[in-house]
């Protein structure tokens, strides 16, 4: 799926779909635009999560930027109170189609909010400061914080870019700070300590960024 809704329990599907099963309220959609990643996180859903094929958030192929727009032409507007460009892949490694699709939603919805869900190594990945290309684009950006220190980052995430990935991440958020209204670190409660916890949430209180624990999927 390019683009799908979430459901509680870790349900992930075609919005059409979403909105057979509760037409009531307002809801997220998000978008999916590469099964690529920098990390190997070990407790990651992309090896784990058993999806059937109509739903699947591995993609066939990496959608085009003319396909993206597609299926944003074609999404229920007024039922969408947020626009999450998400997936099982990281979006940052397809730079210029994630730029051009937020510009494309910001043409055609001006004042829906945008989000981005991201690792934040993707100054490591393109070798430069990216931060700046997001101005005007997103409302909020979610990065995955996942530990206090560098050695335990990287033994989580796996990244391929070794232990530097960690103070790359934290810099990668700084940078955004700049550009972007909200930036948020993210943690997995299932995967840490309350003491972890504490620690991750002293380091964001050092940066003056806002720390959120999320809830882990296991299926």
């Amino acid at each position: 799926m390019i683009v799908y809704a979430t459901h509680k329990g870790g349900k992930y599907l075609p919005f059409e779909e979403s909105l057979k099963i509760d037409n009531n309220g307002k809801r997220g959609l998000y978008v999916n635009i590469t099964n690529q990643c920098n990390c190997d996180c070990v407790f990651c859903l992309r090896q784990k999560k058993k999806m059937a094929e109509q739903s699947s958030l591995w993609l066939k192929h990496e959608p085009t930027i003319e396909e993206i727009k597609e299926e944003l032409k074609k999404a229920p507007w007024s039922v969408i109170n947020e626009i999450v460009f998400c997936g099982f892949g990281e979006p940052t490694l397809r730079l210029p189609e994630l730029i051009a699709a937020l510009q494309f939603v910001r043409e055609i919805q001006p004042n829906i909010p945008t989000r981005l869900n991201t690792n934040g190594l993707g100054e490591l990945a393109h070798d430069r400061e990216i931060a700046a290309d997001f101005e005007g684009l997103l409302d909020v950006v979610s990065i995955s914080l996942n530990a206090s220190t560098a050695e335990r980052y990287f033994k989580l995430t796996r990244a391929e870019y070794g232990i530097q990935s960690y103070e790359a991440m934290l810099t990668f958020a700084e940078h955004m700070k700049a550009y972007v209204p909200k930036v948020v670190l993210t943690i997995v409660d299932h995967v840490n300590s309350e003491e972890e916890i504490e620690r991750c949430r002293q380091i964001c209180n050092t940066r003056n960024l806002t720390l959120r624990v999320r809830p882990y999927e296991d299926s």
